[in-house]
């Protein structure tokens, strides 16, 4: 099978879906200092390490699910999670709260 038919079957199987969330591995936490869901495509913001979050007042963990079509933010106050939500990740990149 040549490159160019794999990525083809690739695609068909819902690999614009994963592209959409930026490649975030499914599954992983990652964490932001702040989160646009209205960007469009959507685009994670700088991504920050363990250590730099605790650093921060606001911040906030992404995960996408293991199918790559959904994901679950959480925002976080002083180390404690006030809100958590769940979006659909669009083909044209965009993101829709469920």
């Amino acid at each position: 099978m040549n490159v160019a038919r794999a990525i083809a079957v690739l695609c068909l199987l819902g690999l614009p879906l994963a592209v959409a969330a930026d490649g975030l591995a499914p599954g992983t936490s990652y964490y932001y200092a702040d989160f646009e869901p209205g960007q469009k495509p959507w685009q994670p913001g700088q991504a920050l390490n363990f250590e730099e979050v605790f650093k921060n007042y606001q911040y906030y963990e992404i995960v996408v699910d293991q199918d790559g079509r959904e994901m679950t933010v959480k925002q976080f106050i002083r180390g404690d999670k006030v809100d958590s939500a769940k979006y659909l990740l669009l083909p044209d990149g965009a993101l829709q709260k469920k």
